[in-house]
């Protein structure tokens, strides 16, 4: 996640699309084929100093306008005079933006992904271990860990669900300085449609440089799977009380001055992780309101916010991931902690055996049938 939201990785994806736009207009027949070859062949970020257009993008309050000067002065003049046609500051860093979540989020699916098939194979291995629910922090009736398993399966999945549906949205922004593509005159739609089938992007209806909806629904899946994964870290650090017992991390932290202590350390390096991303999260909704034609301010806020944001899940889930991979359950002590409660005598005990069981099932069900999730 580090590398796919670096500098690094966001100053390429402004070549990118400074690349993928001489391509199309070439293909379009806009500007000469070895101009576009010079351009693309100069769109490669280790040619250029992040630091010092950070430092020039501050007279500018954007890292594309010295960008293009520079790949600019880097290319011959017949082809230089072809680079950033049509094109607008905010085309550029949007579709960057876009590209990088693209790009940041493939990991965090993959390891949503990885982390529901262990909760899923936790869920059938136990749905039939007893186990005292507990609400408002208090013993309250039988349960079952497959059950809990397959309730946290469940929250996972349709965080999944949204992120991806998020992500596929995330759209090619291409519509020069007032969002009509004047440059281009009625070509302009077909243009954009080049420009985002070019990329990999979605296709918008029209350029989207005050419509951000697409950002805030990132922003929301993003915090939808944040909370999704704090919730299973919070259990856990609850059921590895040492009163309790019922759970332990397979790789558990140590103190500085306890030797006896076996703390949930990934546990509680996810719910720091997720503990920071609301304020992230409504930093980009907060966002959402710009005016007129291009905001002053506004969208130049996400791009950090949003980089922020992919870190802090996308380390979220790598730790739950491990953290379930490798979590330890004591079934004798989920039974002892039970039976001590006084409510597991009678009947409720089976009870709430096999109506876990049914919940574990459909669970289970709705896992492996995607189309369902939503």
């Amino acid at each position: 996640m580090a590398g796919a939201t670096s500098d690094l990785a966001w100053l390429q994806a402004m070549l990118d699309t400074e690349g993928a736009l001489a391509r199309v207009c070439a293909r379009a027949g806009l500007i000469p084929e070895p101009a576009a070859s010079a351009i693309e062949a100069g769109c490669r970020a280790d040619r250029y100093d992040p630091v010092e257009l950070g430092r020039l993008a501050v007279d500018h309050a954007s890292p594309v306008v010295p960008l293009v000067a520079q790949l600019r002065a880097a290319l011959p003049e017949d082809a230089a005079r072809y680079v950033h046609p049509g094109a607008t500051s905010q085309d550029i860093l949007d579709t960057a933006m876009c590209l990088v979540a693209t790009r940041a989020s493939e990991p965090v699916l993959a390891d949503l992904a990885g982390l529901a098939d262990r909760l899923a194979g936790l869920a059938d291995r136990y749905r039939n271990t007893v186990q005292i629910g507990r609400t408002l922090l208090q013993q309250a009736a039988p349960t079952t860990f497959g059950a809990v398993c397959a309730g946290w399966l469940v929250a996972v999945d349709q965080a999944r669900a949204g992120l991806d549906r998020a992500r596929r949205r995330l759209a090619v922004q291409f519509g020069g300085p007032v969002g009509t593509l004047a440059a281009f005159g009625e070509r302009g739609p077909e243009l954009l449609a080049m420009l985002a089938a070019e990329l990999g992007l979605a296709e918008p209806v029209l350029p989207w440089h005050t419509d951000r909806t697409r950002i805030g629904e990132l922003a929301g899946a993003l915090g939808v799977a944040a909370g999704a994964l704090g919730t299973i870290a919070l259990d856990v650090a609850l059921l590895a009380q040492t009163e309790v017992g019922e759970l332990a991390e397979g790789s558990p932290g140590g103190s500085s001055s306890m030797p006896h202590k076996r703390n949930p350390a990934r546990s509680v390096l996810v719910t720091a992780a997720v503990h920071r991303t609301p304020g992230l999260v409504a930093t980009l909704l907060a966002a959402m309101p710009q005016e007129l034609q291009r905001a002053a301010g506004r969208w130049q806020a996400e791009p950090p916010v949003l980089t922020e944001l992919l870190r802090l899940v996308g380390g979220a889930a790598a730790h739950t991931r491990r953290l379930v991979e490798d979590l330890r359950v004591d079934a004798d002590r989920m039974r002892a902690n039970l039976d001590a409660s006084g409510l597991a005598a009678g009947a409720s005990g089976s009870q709430a055996v096999a109506a876990a069981g049914a919940l574990v099932e459909r669970a289970l069900n709705h896992h492996t049938k995607p189309s369902t999730r939503d």
